[in-house]
């Protein structure tokens, strides 16, 4: 069973800095892309982030210049900058996973880490 545990979040106040980290973790052949989310109280659950197998990024219009997302292995990371009270969300860790002996990838979710940007 694959599992996706995020961690890193907390309360920072605006301007400040936070690092998330997501390990994958389980039965994995291997792994494509890798993604960041999140979901305000009373919002859509947004895309945040996505890294690729090769390397490319894609990013949040709102977001671009002050977040970083990037991948160790079977970790990913999101680097948040300049962290804005809007930024305020629970933040998912998001994989497609081969997890089995086909080709076929299946999609994964973590539970999420409270983010808090408040003085």
């Amino acid at each position: 069973q694959v599992q996706l545990v995020e961690s890193g979040g907390g309360l920072v106040q605006p301007g400040g800095s936070l690092r998330l980290s997501c390990a994958v973790s389980g039965f994995i052949f291997s792994i494509n892309d890798m993604s960041w989310h999140r979901q305000a109280p009373g919002k859509q659950r947004e895309l945040v982030a996505t890294i690729v197998n090769g390397g490319s990024t894609n990013y949040l219009d709102s977001v671009k210049g002050r977040f970083t997302i990037s991948r160790d292995s079977n970790t990913v990371y999101l680097h948040m900058n300049s962290l804005k009270p809007e930024d305020t969300a629970v933040y998912y860790c998001n994989a497609n996973v081969r997890d089995g002996p086909s080709f076929r990838f299946n999609n994964y979710w973590g539970r999420g880490t409270q983010v808090t940007v408040s003085s």
